[in-house]
């Protein structure tokens, strides 16, 4: 089926991304996934290319206001190749927006050119031991300092995405305790430099899937942070959480269908070159209706993808249309994924395989970014329920 979000300014770009991951990707992502993180310069790279800061404007060095399509087609790239950029759909897609949107001068000044070149990446702590989709149980503290100069930040974080990888960390802090009306009042969004004394890293979670991508616990013990370093007003942060959920979700979404595409395709390959009882795996019923049903339900996915890029651009997106989208992204590819894992046979369950690392890789998909049982949630109440 024809899409029509693209245009060739898109496909140009999706070239220049194709030749970086053949070059810079492919050739080493065995290695970072054993390491379980990719190196920091990959990130200056990425800032070379001019992909790091979409949406800063031009007087910090940025692109400017760009469309998300973009990021979209280096997410699609990024699937049919079967690699990732370790936290860059993090740092870039969900971190920063926080910034473009309630950032004050001052520190747009100090922090956009740095994000825009690749030296200063991102990441968000926000889940706690405990404290999962519920954010309005967070117990991590910050206390303003009797001269009211800087706070000082106590607690603990986990499930951490890119935090070895960053030199910003946004930290969900509880400035105030929540009212009885409001159990969400009190949070405060603050920036800290992951340098600072009592910023300490704990674990490195060993993760099934998305293995290029470190995943740390954190810990604050009396970490000052500025009063300059606070995002947006004081108390406020979790307005400010909710505001790029929409975002987020559909990017999910956008990687879902992008996953499932990219498996449709190696099982594809896979059955046209497998000999079984003398003649291709291809040949058999069984093998083109599977992979008929893949190819009907991924691109049902993908025209509802498309249509929320094309909300996105316009800022119509919804927060009951983003939960649709990885809702039904999500769960999609997981069958699509596990459909082709399985017409590879046992070869499919080999790591050497791209779909093996496709398959890991999407099972996390339906949890982060808010559970399918989270989105259904959403989707019963836009239904009035």
């Amino acid at each position: 089926m024809k899409r029509t979000v693209y245009n060739e300014d898109h496909e140009a770009f999706r070239a220049v991304v194709r030749d970086f991951i053949a070059n810079e990707v492919s050739p080493y992502y065995e290695q970072w996934e054993a390491d379980n993180r990719v190196p920091r310069e990959l990130f200056r790279k990425l800032g070379d290319l001019g992909v790091m800061g979409f949406g800063i404007p031009e007087e910090y060095d940025g692109p400017g206001e760009t469309s998300y399509k973009y990021q979209t087609v280096i997410a699609e790239e990024c699937a049919r190749a079967a690699v990732s950029f370790g936290h860059y759909t993090v740092t870039t897609g969900i971190v920063l927006p926080y910034l473009l949107g309630i950032a004050n001068e001052e520190q747009r000044k100090r922090w956009f050119p740095g994000i825009a070149a690749g030296d200063l990446c991102l990441c968000i702590a926000m889940t706690e031991p405990g404290t999962g989709s519920d954010l309005a149980g967070i117990r991590t503290t910050a206390r303003l300092s009797e001269d009211g100069r800087h706070y000082v930040l106590n607690g603990a974080k986990t499930f951490i995405t890119g935090a070895l990888n960053s030199e910003l960390c946004i930290v969900v802090a509880r400035t105030s305790a929540p009212t009885a009306e409001d159990r969400r009042s009190g949070l405060t969004l603050l920036v800290v430099p992951t340098d600072s004394e009592g910023f300490a890293y704990g674990r490195k979670l060993d993760k099934i899937g998305l293995r290029a991508s470190d995943t740390s616990e954190l810990s604050f013990t009396d970490v000052r942070v500025p009063v300059e370093n606070v995002l947006g007003e004081v108390g406020k942060g979790f307005s400010y959480l909710g505001q790029n959920l929409a975002r987020e979700r559909l990017a999910i979404g956008v990687g879902a269908v992008a996953s499932a595409t990219a498996a449709i395709g190696f099982a594809t390959a896979y059955v046209k070159e497998r000999q079984v009882f003398g003649k291709p795996v291809a040949a058999f019923q069984n093998t083109k209706f599977v992979l008929a049903e893949c190819a009907a339900e991924t691109e049902a996915l993908q025209a509802m993808v498309d249509k929320g890029i094309e909300l996105d651009d316009s800022h119509e997106l919804s927060s009951a249309d983003a939960a649709k989208i990885k809702l039904f992204g999500t769960e999609a590819a997981g069958r699509v994924i596990d459909k082709c894992l399985q017409l590879h046979g046992g070869y499919g369950y080999m790591l050497e395989y791209p779909i093996a690392r496709l398959y890991v890789d999407t099972r996390v998909s339906r949890i982060y970014g808010g559970t399918s049982e989270v989105m259904k949630t959403i989707i019963a109440k836009d239904l009035g329920l």
